[in-house]
């Protein structure tokens, strides 16, 4: 069974950062492809960063250049470094892996900017 737990949200003000972790277990980690969502208030869920599992990354627009999302396939570990935050960063983070047959989420992490 797989299990995803992120950690390392937390309050900071804008133009600060923050680096979210996502532990996995129970997986063949380095196999599938990884990926970090969000969830602002009253809005759907959004792909934020993507990682393949030969570490090639993509990005939505909006965090292009301020975040940084990687990878510890030793250690079964993602990783999203926020830099710059804004309010708009505001949200649930969830980390999600693509497996062959399933998806599987993590339970998220609020990160909140104060402008």
């Amino acid at each position: 069974q797989v299990q995803l737990v992120e950690s390392g949200g937390g309050l900071v003000q804008a133009g600060g950062s923050l680096r979210l972790s996502c532990a996995a277990s129970g997986s063949i980690f380095s196999a599938y492809p990884m990926g970090w969502y969000r969830q602002a208030p009253g809005k759907q869920r959004e792909l934020v960063a993507h990682i393949t599992s030969g570490g090639s990354t993509n990005y939505a627009d909006s965090v292009k250049g301020r975040f940084t999302i990687s990878r510890d396939n030793a250690n079964k570990m993602l990783y999203l470094q926020m830099n710059s935050l804004t309010s708009e960063d505001t949200g649930v983070y969830y980390c999600k892996m693509t497996a062959v047959l399933r998806a599987y989420w993590g339970q998220g992490t609020q990160v909140t900017v104060s402008s």
